[in-house]
C-alpha cells in the first residue's frame, strides 16, 4: 500500500516558511557554537522547496494515472474544491469524454448510462432511482470524497458489466491528526425569485383506503361494494345511497386541500462540518483514527417548459405557436405542452468512518446515510391543434389544463468494513477484502395530477375551468421501492521476481446479492354525474383551482373513488433478485525498464430473475397467472463466461508512456428494462415500458493511448478507442395523439469509436500563476436493428442513443504566487445526441449541445479559512430538444450565484 501526500497551495507556503526559519535559526546557533557537538547536531542540511499548482493540488492523482496498469483517469478532492462541484456527478463532466445528463448520469465517450457503472470504495450499491440500476451521481457530496477513478479500460479485478467506464468512489481517508472543518454558504438561481408552493401531504395512502383494497378486491364500484358489504335498502337510504358514502369516505381521506401560492423563494443555502483525529494505543502499538462529516443544503429551482409531439403532417415553415387561429392551422404538432415547474431540493448526508492501523495491516469501518428529496409542482396548459382531440385557445376556444405535485425522498444508507493487510514475513503477500451491507430506498407519499378544460372567448381572454364529466379528474399516486444489495470481494497479490522480471501476481473474489421490490398505488377521482362542473372563473384565482374537491362537491356531483391497478394479467408492480458470482486472476509484469505488460481473466456468473406482479392477487388463480413457470423461465436470465483483458505500456526514459489495451466484456440490460411494467422515464418524460426477454450485449474493446508528463507538472494525453457491440439494446418509440410510448430492442449490432486529447499546461511565461487545462472526445457511432423489430422507426441504421460525436472541457486557471488567491473558469459543452429515436417518418429527437460556462474564485484571508464565489451558467443557456429541426422540447436553466466561508484548524 503506497500513500500520497498533497499540498494546497497554502500549506505549501507555510512549508517553505517554516524550512527558511529553521535553516535560518540552525545557521545562527552554527556560528555560535561551532566548537560544540550540539552545534553540529543542530545544524541541517539546506533544503530547496519547489512548487507548482499542480503539486498543490493534483500531483498524488497524477501519479497514480502514471502508474495505473490499466487506463484511468483520477479526480481528487482539490480538483473537485478548484471547480466548485457539489457532488460527483457535476465533477465528472471534467473527465475526458464524461458528459452529465439531467444532472444525475454520467455518460462516458459518448454512451449513455447503461455503459458506464459505480462503485464505493470497490464495492457494489443500489439505485435509489426508480428508473435506472445505475446510481443517479448527484446523490454522493462531494465533501465525502477523497478522488473519482474513472477506469476506461477493462481490468479482470472490475465487474465484467462494462462498456465506457467504470467510477469508482472513494471515501475520505482518516485523518492523521485532529482537524475540524466547518463551512456555511447562500446561493440564488436567477429564476427562482418567486415561484409556487403548497401545502405538502407525506402521509402515504391512507389507512383506511388499505383496509377497502383488501375487503373490495380492489373494486371501488357502487356495484361491488354493495355486493360485498350486503348493503339492503333501509331508512338511511338505498343500497346505492349506501355504497356511495362509504366510496365518498374512502375520497374525503386523500388529501384534497392542495392548491398552488405565488411565493417569494427562500435563498440556497448550505452547512458541512466535519471532525477528525487519530490516537496512538500502547497495548499494541497501533494507531486508532475517527472522522465524522455531515452536510445539509437546500436549493430553489423555477424553470419554464415546453413538450410537443411533433405531427406527422409537419412541412418547412411549419408554426411553433400557437397564438392566432393561422398558426392553429398551420402547427407543427399533434400536442403542446407549456408548463411552469418549480422544484425545491433538500439533501442531509453524513458519514462515520473509524479504523485501526497496526504495522502493514489496517482494518476500517464506514456508515455512509445520504438522503435527498425533490418537492415539485407543476402547471400549465396543454393543445392539442392536430389529431383525434382538438383543443386550442384560438381554434376551439378550449384548452387543458394540468397541474401536478410530487415529492420523492430517496435514501441509501451503506456499512461497509474494509481490510488491506501485507504479510512481510510471508514473500509480501498482500489481502485486501470488503463487506458491504446498503439499502436503497424511494418513497412517493405524494404524486397527484389535476386535469380541466379552461375556456376562452373569440379574443383569447380566459372565461372559466371546469372539470369535464370524464374519469381520471385527479390522480394520486404512491410509490414505494426498497434495493437491498450485499457485497462483498477479496484480492490476493504476491509481488515476486521471475526470470529477471518483477511480476505481481493477483487473484480474487467478487459477489453481489441484490433484492429488488418495486410497488405503485394509483387512484383516480371520477366525475360520476357525467356533466361538467365549473370550478373557478376568476383567472386571478386559476392557481387554486385544485382545492375543488370539497365534501359538499364530491357528494352533489357524484365524484366516485376508484382504484386503478391494472388487472391480471397486466400489472404496474415488480420484484426482481439478481446474484453475481465473479473469480478472477490477473498479473502485472515489468518484462524490462521500459516495457510493462498486465492482464488476466474474469469469470463471472449473471442469474437474475424479474417479474411483474401486481396488488390484486387474492387468489389461487390470480397467483398462479403471475408466477407461472413460463412467466418465470421469460424473466430469467442465466449466463455466465470468461472476460479476458490484456494491456502493454511502453515506459519512455523520456517522460512519455504509450499503452495499448484489449478486452471483452458485456453490457446488461436494467431490471426495469426486463419488466413490462409502464413508467414515466424523468429523462424523456416519454411513457416506457419493458420488454421481458431482453438479452445482454457482448462487447470487444480496443484502446490505445499516449501520455506525456513534463517535468514542471504539464502532461498531455491522446487516446483512440473502438468498441464493437452484438445486440446492443436500443430504444424503440410509438406515437399516440397526445403522448410517445418508448420499448426496448436488441438490434442486430454497433459500434463506437473516437479520439481524446487532454492537457495541463503552464502558462507562466504569458503571465505567473496561470495555466490551462482540458480536454476533447471525437467520436462516431452506429447502430442497426432489425426492421422486423424497429416497428415503424423512420431510421432502423443510426447513431446510437445518447451518443454524442464531441465532448469538449477547458479550464482556465490561477494561482497567486502569494497563495491568497485562485480562480478557474471552467467550459462544458457535448455534441447533439439522441434523446429517442423518430418514428412514422419523422427524423430522430436530438438533445441539442448545451454550453456551459462556470466561474469560481476562491480568497485565502489566512492559514485556516477561506472564501468561495461561484457562478453557474454564465452564458444563461436553456435546454432544447429538436425533432426534423423542429424544437419539441426546452426547458429554462438560469444562473446560479453562491457564496460560501470554510475554516478548518
Amino acid at each position: 500500500m503506497s500513500t500520497n501526500y498533497k499540498l494546497k497551495p497554502l500549506a505549501l507556503a507555510v512549508s517553505i516558511a517554516l524550512l527558511a526559519s529553521g535553516q535560518a535559526y540552525a545557521q545562527q546557533q552554527e556560528s555560535e557554537q561551532a566548537t560544540t557537538e550540539t552545534a553540529a547536531d543542530t545544524a541541517i542540511e539546506e533544503v530547496v522547496t519547489t512548487g507548482t499548482r499542480l503539486q498543490g493540488s493534483a500531483a498524488a492523482v497524477v501519479d497514480e494515472r502514471k502508474n495505473q496498469a490499466f487506463v484511468a483517469d483520477i479526480l481528487g478532492a482539490e480538483q473537485l474544491s478548484r471547480t466548485g462541484d457539489s457532488d460527483a456527478a457535476s465533477a465528472l463532466r471534467r473527465v475526458t469524454g464524461l458528459t452529465l445528463v439531467d444532472g444525475k448520469y454520467v455518460y462516458v465517450r459518448g454512451l449513455g448510462e447503461r455503459y458506464s457503472s459505480a462503485r464505493l470504495n470497490g464495492a457494489s450499491i443500489p439505485s435509489p432511482d426508480l428508473t435506472r440500476n445505475v446510481i443517479p451521481l448527484d446523490i454522493i457530496p462531494s465533501t465525502i470524497i477523497e478522488s473519482l477513478a474513472v477506469q476506461k479500460v477493462f481490468s479482470p479485478t472490475m465487474p465484467a458489466a462494462f462498456g465506457g467506464g467504470n467510477i469508482d468512489i472513494r471515501t475520505k481517508s482518516l485523518p492523521s491528526d485532529f482537524q475540524v472543518n466547518l463551512e456555511v454558504g447562500i446561493g440564488h438561481n436567477t429564476n427562482a425569485s418567486d415561484g409556487y408552493t403548497y401545502n405538502r401531504n407525506e402521509a402515504g395512502v391512507p389507512q383506511n383506503i388499505r383496509e377497502a383494497i383488501v375487503k373490495y378486491r380492489g373494486d371501488f364500484s357502487l356495484r361491488n361494494i354493495v355486493s360485498r358489504d350486503g348493503l339492503v335498502s333501509n331508512e338511511t337510504g338505498s343500497a346505492s345511497d349506501q355504497a356511495r358514502a362509504i366510496n365518498a369516505g374512502l375520497a374525503e381521506s386523500l388529501p384534497r386541500d392542495i392548491a398552488l401560492q405565488d411565493d417569494s423563494l427562500d435563498p440556497n443555502y448550505s452547512i458541512k462540518a466535519s471532525i477528525g483525529n487519530s490516537f496512538d494505543e500502547e497495548y499494541f502499538g497501533g494507531s486508532i483514527g475517527f472522522l465524522l462529516a455531515g452536510a445539509y443544503d437546500t436549493k430553489w429551482d423555477v424553470s419554464e417548459r415546453t413538450n410537443a409531439v411533433l405531427s406527422e403532417n409537419a412541412t418547412d415553415g411549419c408554426a411553433t405557436t400557437l397564438n392566432s387561429a393561422e398558426e392553429v392551422s398551420n402547427s407543427c404538432y399533434n400536442t403542446l405542452s407549456e408548463t411552469t415547474l418549480t422544484t425545491e431540493t433538500e439533501r442531509l448526508n453524513g458519514v462515520f468512518s473509524v479504523g485501526y492501523e497496526l504495522d502493514t495491516h489496517s482494518v476500517s469501518y464506514t456508515k455512509l446515510y445520504l438522503t435527498d428529496s425533490e418537492d415539485e409542482s407543476e402547471f400549465g396548459i396543454m393543445q392539442s391543434p392536430n389529431g383525434s382531440n382538438l383543443k386550442t385557445i384560438f381554434g376551439s376556444g378550449i384548452a387543458n389544463r394540468e397541474h401536478e405535485f410530487k415529492y420523492e425522498e430517496r435514501t441509501l444508507d451503506i456499512d461497509q468494513i474494509r481490510g488491506q493487510h501485507t504479510f512481510l514475513d510471508y514473500w509480501g503477500i498482500g489481502f485486501d477484502w470488503q463487506y458491504t451491507e446498503s439499502e436503497a430506498q424511494t418513497d412517493i407519499p405524494t404524486d397527484i395530477s389535476y386535469r380541466f378544460d379552461d375556456l376562452y372567448g373569440s379574443q383569447g381572454e380566459y372565461l372559466a375551468t371546469v372539470v369535464t364529466g370524464d374519469d381520471n379528474r385527479a390522480v394520486y399516486q404512491y410509490v414505494d421501492m426498497q434495493d437491498n444489495v450485499k457485497s462483498y470481494s477479496g484480492n490476493f497479490s504476491l509481488p515476486t521476481n521471475f526470470a529477471g522480471m518483477d511480476v505481481e501476481l493477483k487473484a480474487g473474489y467478487d459477489f453481489t446479492d441484490k433484492a429488488r421490490y418495486y410497488t405503485t398505488d394509483r387512484f383516480a377521482m371520477d366525475n360520476g354525474s357525467g356533466l361538467r362542473v365549473t370550478v373557478n372563473e376568476d383567472a386571478n384565482d386559476v392557481l387554486g383551482v385544485t382545492d375543488y374537491l370539497t365534501d359538499e362537491r364530491i357528494a352533489e356531483n357524484n365524484f366516485l373513488l376508484s382504484y386503478r391497478e391494472p388487472t391480471s394479467p397486466d400489472a404496474d408492480d415488480y420484484m426482481a433478485v439478481q446474484k453475481i458470482d465473479a473469480f478472477y486472476g490477473s498479473f502485472d509484469a515489468f518484462l524490462t525498464n521500459n516495457w510493462r505488460l498486465a492482464g488476466g481473466v474474469r469469470w463471472e456468473e449473471f442469474k437474475q430473475v424479474s417479474l411483474a406482479t401486481s396488488s390484486l392477487i387474492f387468489t389461487r388463480e390470480d397467483l398462479e397467472t403471475f408466477y407461472s413457470v413460463n412467466r418465470i423461465l421469460n424473466g430469467t436470465t442465466v449466463e455466465d463466461d470468461f472476460y479476458p483483458a490484456l494491456s502493454l505500456t511502453y515506459i519512455s526514459d523520456d517522460n512519455y508512456q504509450l499503452r495499448f489495451g484489449f478486452s471483452e466484456t458485456v453490457v446488461r440490460p436494467d431490471i426495469r428494462e426486463t419488466v413490462p411494467v409502464a413508467y414515466y422515464d424523468p429523462i424523456t418524460d416519454i411513457r416506457t415500458i419493458g420488454r421481458a426477454g431482453l438479452e445482454s450485449s457482448p462487447m470487444t474493446n480496443l484502446d490505445a493511448r499516449f501520455e506525456y508528463f513534463a517535468d514542471n507538472g504539464d502532461n498531455y494525453t491522446i487516446s483512440a478507442f473502438y468498441k464493437d457491440i452484438e445486440k446492443p439494446i436500443e430504444s424503440v418509440l410509438s406515437v399516440g395523439d397526445e403522448e410517445y410510448t418508448l420499448n426496448y430492442v436488441n438490434g442486430i449490432s454497433a459500434e463506437v469509436y473516437g479520439v481524446e486529447f487532454e492537457w495541463l499546461h503552464d502558462l507562466a511565461y504569458l503571465a505567473d500563476g496561470f495555466f490551462t487545462a482540458g480536454n476533447l472526445t471525437l467520436s462516431d457511432s452506429e447502430a442497426v436493428i432489425d426492421p422486423a423489430l424497429a416497428g415503424n422507426l423512420t431510421n432502423p441504421t443510426k447513431r446510437m442513443t445518447g451518443h454524442s460525436k464531441y465532448v469538449a472541457n477547458f479550464q482556465l486557471g490561477y494561482d497567486s504566487l502569494n497563495g491568497n488567491h485562485s480562480s478557474s473558469l471552467v467550459y462544458n459543452v457535448f455534441g447533439e445526441r439522441i434523446l429517442a429515436a423518430g418514428i412514422g417518418g419523422r427524423g430522430d429527437a436530438y438533445e441539442q449541445p448545451f454550453h456551459s460556462l462556470d466561474l469560481v474564485y476562491n480568497y485565502y484571508p489566512d492559514f485556516n479559512s477561506k472564501i468561495s464565489f461561484k457562478v453557474q451558467n454564465l452564458l444563461g443557456e436553456d435546454q432544447e430538444v429538436t425533432q426534423s429541426d423542429v424544437i419539441v422540447q426546452t426547458r429554462e436553466v438560469g444562473q446560479v450565484f453562491s457564496l460560501s466561508y470554510s475554516y478548518e484548524f
